[in-house]
């Protein structure tokens, strides 16, 4: 029977039954685990919908309902276990990658395999470059990236003297970031292409975009579509389901050939460069393409494996940065008795040491606003997604055991509300920390005890960068 009204109602009939199978195999393995929603078998899955909607929520009736630190909560074909305890965070982000993966469990929330390719799972190395090669050049760099950010402003903002303007908040600040970022990325001039630069902001869209749709499939649906007969009707659908789901709702093939007509030429002159003058030629650019080709190796060294590491790396550099300073910008419009006295210090700091990387850890009022308004302004209800991959489990310190095929989390939205690690927890205040750092400088040896709470540090109780093992790299040159 043809009938698209039977195929879709067979396609759903069949998904519950597989989804219901899977989700109570795994159930009983966590019966130790406190449930936040229905405990009942059919309830649970209303309650998996019910958290793309409202998660926060329940994160937080789960965080306030067991004070012990561990819960779970329904998604439609698994639990989330999620951690609260700033020990149990610490042990998560301390885990090794063969017992609890980073990767695997991006995989479950941003399909990076479906929408930018296997290698960039698989082989991450640029993980690497980024912690060591752009962290380690930051300074020599930032006289560039300060001239970047200045002709970016003036050049998209065009303003005029005392001109008012409307501009959309974060299209505009997406912008402004795609071209500093790719000053250390790719350098002049293809930093201020047009071209080049609205296929990586429009890629990082595309990349969220269909990751929200992946995620209202279960994981199973590819591998079941091929166990079941592909003559029937239900295999049909679901197999054109998951044509849809994955690469094809995706743009990465259209953003990867922009990406191969504006930067593989640049990529392909560096790879003959290094061939006929070796890794150390003269007058080499200091900048990520170089930095990549230190660590890239095989098939990585190829014109098309590298353009799609840096198109990978412009994502996860845009989109984070702009959320960021997106929610900064609209916070200081919101308590703008903010602006005055950052100013006043940012003028202090510049007459007394210049622009250049160390002045800017002298901008404490600064990063104070700038942490703050991260603790406020999370990306997600929870962070520091985990998959269990060890055959043993594992074991936090209080004896709980999770099973292999398990989901880990973190609670942080609620964390960072939480009053016992903040006063005032709900309450904005810009110079939260700014305070706290002079306090400490007051009663320490700053030599023997650094201040651990500026804007990129990472903690139990702080978590836009995660902390432990994979704390996000872009960090390092926000």
């Amino acid at each position: 029977m043809d009938d698209p009204r039977f195929l879709v109602l067979s396609a759903g009939l069949a998904i519950l039954i597989l989804a219901s199978v899977r989700k109570a195999l795994h159930n009983s393995k966590l019966d130790a685990i406190p449930i936040v929603g229905s405990t009942g078998f059919l309830a649970s899955f209303w309650d998996g919908y019910r958290f793309f909607a409202n998660g926060p929520d329940l994160i937080q009736a789960g965080y306030t309902q067991y004070p012990n630190g561990i819960f779970r909560v329904a998604r439609f074909s698994r639990w989330f276990v999620v951690v609260s305890r700033p020990e149990f965070v610490k042990e998560v982000g301390g885990a090794p990658e063969h017992v609890l993966s980073f990767h695997e469990g991006i995989e479950d929330s941003l399909p990076v395999k479906q929408v930018v390719g296997r290698p960039i799972v698989e082989n991450p190395y640029h993980h690497h470059t980024i912690r060591t090669n752009l962290t380690r050049n930051l300074h020599a760099r930032f006289p560039d990236v300060r001239d970047e950010i200045a002709c970016a402003f003036e050049e998209i903002l065009q303003l005029h003297e005392s001109e008012w303007k409307s501009l959309p908040a974060l299209k505009t600040i997406m912008a402004v970031v795609a071209r500093v970022s790719n000053r250390l990325f790719v350098g002049l001039p293809l930093c201020r292409n047009q071209t080049y630069l609205w296929n990586n902001v429009q890629f990082a869209l595309d990349v969220i975009r269909s990751a929200h749709i992946v995620a209202l499939f279960p994981k199973f649906f590819a591998p079941v579509s091929a166990l079941i007969s592909r003559t029937t009707t239900v295999a049909r659908l679901m197999i054109a389901c998951n044509r849809l789901v994955g690469p094809f709702i995706s743009s990465k093939d259209k953003s990867f050939a922009v990406a191969l007509q504006t930067l593989g030429p640049l990529v392909a002159e560096r790879l003959a460069k290094e061939d006929e003058l070796g890794p150390d030629w003269p007058a080499k650019p200091n900048d990520l393409i170089s930095w990549l080709l230190e660590d890239a190796q095989g098939e990585e060294r190829t014109v098309p494996a590298l353009v799609l590491r840096i198109l990978s790396t412009n994502f996860a550099a845009i989109h984070t940065s702009s959320m960021t300073f997106t929610h900064a910008l609209f916070d200081l419009t919101t308590y703008p008795e903010h602006l005055l006295p950052m100013r006043e210090e940012a003028e202090h700091v510049v007459a007394n040491e210049g622009w250049t990387k160390a002045a800017l850890n002298s901008m404490v009022k600064i990063d104070s606003f700038l942490r703050e308004s991260q603790r406020l302004n999370g990306i997600g209800s929870v962070a520091m997604i985990r998959k269990v991959v060890s055959k043993d489990g594992f074991r936090f310190s209080d004896g709980t055991v999770l099973p292999k095929g398990s989901f880990v989390c973190a609670a942080a939205r609620a964390i960072h509300y939480d009053a016992s690690n903040y006063k005032n927890p709900a309450e904005f205040d810009g110079f939260r920390f700014a305070r706290e750092r002079a306090e400490h400088a007051a009663t320490h040896d700053l030599t023997q005890d650094v201040f651990k709470r500026q804007m990129i540090s990472t903690a139990g109780d702080f978590l836009p960068f995660g902390t432990g093992k994979h704390a996000c790299p872009v960090f390092t040159c926000s």
